[in-house]
């Protein structure tokens, strides 16, 4: 299906992108996937195989699928309208608006922005999942149930991803407007970009076809997973927005054209659109979603001196990617569930963005046939933020990784265990990643924050050394 929008200048062809997907969905045990890509103004949607292995049913371009944290750059929209309406000072403690808001550190309450929160950089950490119920009130009872969360750095000296952080973004959206996070979507984004394929509640999808995600060992066909959501209502802000991937790329598109909806409805104002793209931070872990900063809400990539945006999202067993190029007016969104996303997602979108946008995408990280030599005593010890405990060692000369999650993630997946083999001195390829971090390899980071106190970054969140 095709929406045309322009005059197309670059034409794309349908049936060659068609058979490219099917061909890498089948290579890499993806059961279904949808792609859009949006080119000189019209957006092509496209799909390929099942929504459910176990039922059969066969995905299409009008599917829905979970954005996981992908959600992320919805409720950063809805804040910087805010922002430019006056309404938010994105440079004011987070206290002018959240009177009762507390992180665990008296200073870190004092301090904290939402201009942190947006950037990652507030130290909030990220993987703190808590059902407070589906009552209007559960991101207000979230905030308050955070307040002991531990930080993973003090605010404003590294970045460090962060759901916690959006979904204090997400009470000042529902503080501000009067409204849920969930309605303040439906009536300030979904309703002017008439994305009529978009929602945040589950019983909400049941009025399109929903992927259900899977899971199973790399290279074999996986299996429907055992919940279709594991996320309560309060994840809303950093990881529940279902949508199809066309409405996506619609999203994608308002920024693209400086703020305005296709009718000219205008959203955001272009300054604001510039600002979200501004580089904020800088990132040690370049590899997990090959970023090189990031900016209020979106992931920043350089390609070899051409800039773009865009996000990553998990959730069980789904898998989403999106990826703007604004010089070339170019944004492609692939959403899939389960297998070796990861592998079909870096395929295809080198194919597409090297083709329509001039884009050369870094290669897949892995180690070098002869890696560096590393002096491992600095990193091996246990490393802990909230939700997930890391404990590197040394075997043989070797690095080893037991990555396990706990507290309130504890159910969430098994422990992860891997070798570690150098890329650089700081920077370590695990092995038997999963199809959620790099194709074959999960990147590794250690750093030192300011205070001298080390970190292990994994999927781009520090967590500090504490043995």
């Amino acid at each position: 299906m095709s929406e045309n929008v322009s005059r197309t200048v670059r034409e794309f062809d349908h049936p060659r992108w068609q058979a490219r997907l099917t061909e890498l969905c089948a290579a890499h045990h993806v059961p279904g996937a949808t792609l859009a890509v949006l080119v000189d103004g019209t957006v092509h949607e496209l799909a390929s195989g099942v929504l459910h292995r176990g039922t059969g049913v066969e995905a299409t371009t009008d599917s829905v699928f979970q954005l996981g944290s992908i959600a992320k750059v919805y409720t950063a929209t809805l804040v910087m309208k805010l922002a430019e309406s006056g309404a938010l000072d994105l440079d004011a403690p987070v206290t002018a608006v959240l009177p009762d808001f507390a992180a665990a550190d008296p200073e870190a309450t004092r301090v904290i922005t939402p201009r942190m929160l947006l950037s990652h950089t507030s130290g909030l950490t990220c993987d703190f999942t808590l059902d407070t119920g589906r009552g209007d009130d559960c991101l207000e009872r979230y905030v308050e149930a955070a307040k002991g969360v531990a930080l993973d750095c003090r605010p404003g000296t590294a970045v460090s991803y962060s759901g916690i952080g959006y979904n204090v973004l997400g009470r000042i959206v529902e503080v501000l407007t009067g409204l849920t996070w969930d309605e303040a979507l439906k009536q300030h984004l979904f309703a002017p970009l008439g994305l009529d394929h978009t929602m945040t509640l589950p019983e909400e999808a049941l009025r399109f076809r929903a992927a259900m995600g899977h899971l199973g060992e790399p290279g074999t066909d996986p299996d429907p997973a055992p919940s279709w959501d594991l996320m309560p209502r309060s994840a809303g802000p950093y990881g529940r927005v279902i949508a199809s991937a066309g409405d996506v790329v619609r999203l994608a598109r308002m920024h693209l054209d400086g703020g305005t909806a296709l009718d000219g409805t205008r959203v955001l104002a272009p300054q604001t659109v510039v600002a979200m793209q501004r580089r904020e931070v800088g990132v040690p872990d370049k590899w997990t979603v090959s970023a090189d900063g990031w900016g209020l809400g979106w992931t920043l990539y350089d390609w070899d001196g051409i800039p773009g945006y865009g996000h990553d999202g998990a959730s069980i067993g789904q898998y989403g990617y999106l990826r703007v190029v604004p010089d070339a007016g170019v944004a492609v969104a692939l959403l899939t569930n389960g297998g070796g996303a990861r592998r079909v997602y870096a395929a295809l979108l080198r194919e597409l963005l090297g083709e329509l946008a001039g884009v050369t995408m870094p290669d897949s990280f892995a180690p070098a046939a002869q890696p560096p030599v590393v002096d491992l005593a600095p990193f091996v010890g246990t490393y802990r933020r909230e939700g997930v405990v890391i404990t590197v060692t040394e075997r043989d000369g070797a690095g080893h990784l037991v990555y396990e999650f706990v507290d309130g993630m504890k159910n969430f997946s098994p422990p992860l265990e891997a070798d570690l083999i150098p890329v650089t001195q700081t920077a370590f390829a695990a092995s038997g990643a999963g199809p959620s971090f790099s194709e074959d390899w999960m990147p590794v980071v250690f750093a030192e924050l300011p205070d001298g106190t080390g970190c292990c970054y994994i999927g781009m969140r520090a967590a500090p050394k504490v043995a």
